[in-house]
């Protein structure tokens, strides 16, 4: 077993982790808008999907036609163009209307067409009063945002390390990138002849509340024939079947990424057996 990079997460409030993240996914729209404004379309909109980038600490669109990438620094909220002049907006105490403003200027200036910026979202994202004029705060989610940041990172990084060890099997298995829409991490791996494993993290949803990591298989597998999961995690059989380890359960270990590495492995292999 390779050994991952992992850092040590800390226990967090849910709840705060839960808003803070809702704000984050909102946040991330701003970088969807831009990428289907100004980046040329590919099938299932990968044009739109975002990579983490460590140095910056948050997630960034595919190069604009400039050269340049917007990314959203997770830890303290702030949007910011990445490239040889650098701008950054932090968003705390702004609305999605001084949002508009602001990139709508920087793209004017990059001789970028700023109403491609409202054309409609092919998608709907959580309610939020966000959507409703309220403004982004870090307030008292200061440091849910951080520890939101470490999540991503740490999930990156375990997922790449993932995703090049089954590459190197000459599996066809992407690089990791988050999609705006659900805002999770995955590599979906083509396993041929209908077949396809997703292994991923979301930082929360409908189903799970809290980060976690999964490994989800199609077609779906006779639930009767998966193998037992380590202690941490467990088969998630509601609306879609996939092996799942939740944050709480990982946070408790005393290894965490070895907790987590231990899961990707088992989950892997199974997923891998059960679509032979």
């Amino acid at each position: 077993m390779t050994s991952i990079s992992w850092q040590d997460v800390p226990r967090t409030n849910f709840m705060l982790l839960h808003a803070a993240r809702l704000q984050a996914h909102y946040a991330a729209q701003w970088l969807a808008r831009a990428a289907r404004a100004y980046i040329p379309a590919q099938p299932q909109d990968r044009h739109t999907n975002l990579g983490w980038d460590d140095a910056f600490g948050g997630l960034t669109t595919h190069p604009l036609p400039d050269g340049s990438r917007l990314g959203l620094r997770i830890a303290d909220l702030t949007l910011a163009f990445l490239d040889q002049h650098p701008h950054q907006l932090p968003l705390d105490g702004r609305a999605d209307a001084e949002v508009r403003t602001w990139l709508g200027g920087h793209v004017a200036a990059r001789n970028l067409a700023s109403g491609k910026l409202d054309d409609p979202s092919p998608y709907a994202i959580p309610d939020h009063a966000l959507g409703l004029g309220a403004r982004y705060t870090l307030d008292e989610y200061g440091d849910a945002f951080k520890v939101l940041s470490v999540w991503y990172s740490n999930a990156d990084a375990a997922l790449a390390s993932v995703q090049k060890r089954l590459a190197a099997k000459k599996l066809k298995a992407p690089v990791v990138r988050c999609w705006p829409h659900h805002f999770d991490m995955d590599t979906l791996v083509d396993l041929g002849r209908g077949r396809s494993m997703g292994i991923g993290y979301c930082p929360g949803d409908e189903f799970c509340d809290e980060p976690y990591f999964y490994t989800s298989m199609w077609p779906e597998p006779s639930i009767p024939n998966l193998p037992l999961l380590p202690a941490m995690a467990h088969w998630h059989t509601y609306k879609f079947l996939a092996a799942l380890a939740p944050a709480h359960k990982i946070v408790a270990a005393h290894h965490q990424g070895n907790y987590v590495q231990q899961f990707l492995d088992v989950s892997v292999a199974a997923a891998l057996n059960a679509l032979r």
